[in-house]
């Protein structure tokens, strides 16, 4: 699995704004969002468009004005995150993978396919903007995250 920069740098945003929201600090500008984690502003902006129009996000003009999330930190997945910037979590050369079909000896392949959505589903939409800021995941991620090989490159 590929994650993108956008979905980097828009998990990135949204944990800034769940921690404003936790210490009630009010919106955060995009300027402040792409200072706090060395982000492009510009490449920010349209990333912070697409949450709002996703309904992640809310914004307010003016000097006080900026990005807040629209609804709290604990009920927002990852996977809200990466779907509003990037799509759906899981695709096979565009279609969804239930909607592959192979002949021959990848018949079977599509339950694959459907399987690895499922373990996208299974760590992206289980953890919350509030599990991350807290560092309390939950416990199937730091089951993963702590098998032996998990952190090694192949």
């Amino acid at each position: 699995m590929d994650i993108s920069a956008r979905t980097d740098y828009a998990v990135r945003a949204m944990l800034i704004l769940a921690a404003a929201q936790s210490d009630g600090s009010g919106p955060v500008s995009v300027e402040t969002l792409a200072q706090r984690q060395d982000l492009p502003r510009k490449f920010l902006e349209a990333i912070a468009a697409d949450l709002r129009t996703a309904g992640l996000v809310t914004s307010t003009r003016g000097a006080r004005g900026g990005y807040a999330l629209a609804r709290p930190a604990s009920g927002t997945s990852l996977g809200d995150v990466f779907r509003a910037v990037d799509g759906p979590l899981a695709e096979v050369r565009g279609l969804r993978p239930h909607e592959t079909a192979y002949d021959g000896v990848a018949e079977h392949l599509p339950t694959v396919w459907v399987a690895v959505r499922a373990a996208l589903r299974e760590v992206l939409d289980r953890t919350t903007l509030a599990d991350v800021l807290r560092g309390d995941l939950p416990e199937h991620v730091r089951r993963l995250a702590d098998e032996p090989d998990a952190w090694l490159n192949r």
